[in-house]
């Protein structure tokens, strides 16, 4: 693996001052396909899930289901005798936790998403992120495969999925030959 790509180049912008363009940008990577190493795991830092967001998720995306918008009925006669925080909310802020903006990797999508235990209001939430495969798909971008577990408290699973990203080469001549063909 090439030495860590994090911060260390720029887009280059040109619609602001050069010496704004030249510096690096935060929470911005920028390693291609070859960098990326199978079995590489990071860890997020922790966030708590608040009352607040999670309305303001739910109210987004129009989920007023009892479990996550009624005290009431969540606290006298749901399952878990308090709200859940949506699933939707625990996957996009768990694999928000690790992402970072690589200008060379499009999602592709995700596989396996399962809610595996419930998320309350509360609940504090961290993620690992791990590298799983890769290999080489189009002309210009290879496929990557990661796993995400989002965790809860003292290291409770409540999430899993994988995410596939396609990732640009940085010398696609040397994948030509292994790329899939059109059936």
């Amino acid at each position: 693996m090439s030495s860590a790509t994090v911060g260390v180049s720029s887009t280059h912008p040109k619609t602001m001052p050069s010496h704004h363009a030249e510096l690096p940008v935060w929470n911005a990577e920028n390693w291609f396909y070859e960098d990326w190493t199978v079995g590489h795991k990071i860890r997020s830092l922790r966030r708590t899930m608040s009352e607040g967001e999670s309305m303001q998720f739910n109210a987004l995306v129009t989920d007023m289901h009892p479990y996550v918008a009624d005290e009431i009925f969540a606290t006298t006669e749901g399952q878990f005798n308090k709200r859940l925080i949506a699933g939707a909310l625990v996957f996009s802020a768990g694999l928000g936790l690790v992402a970072t903006n690589c200008v060379n990797a499009f999602s592709y999508g995700y596989d396996r998403l399962r809610f595996i235990k419930p998320t309350f209001i509360g609940d504090t939430i961290y993620t690992i992120r791990t590298n799983l495969d890769k290999r080489p798909k189009y002309q210009k971008l290879g496929l990557c495969r990661a796993s995400y577990e989002v965790y809860k408290g003292d290291g409770e699973l409540v999430l899993y999925c994988e995410h596939l990203q396609t990732v640009k080469y940085r010398n696609p001549e040397a994948f030509a030959n292994q790329i899939d063909k059109p059936s």
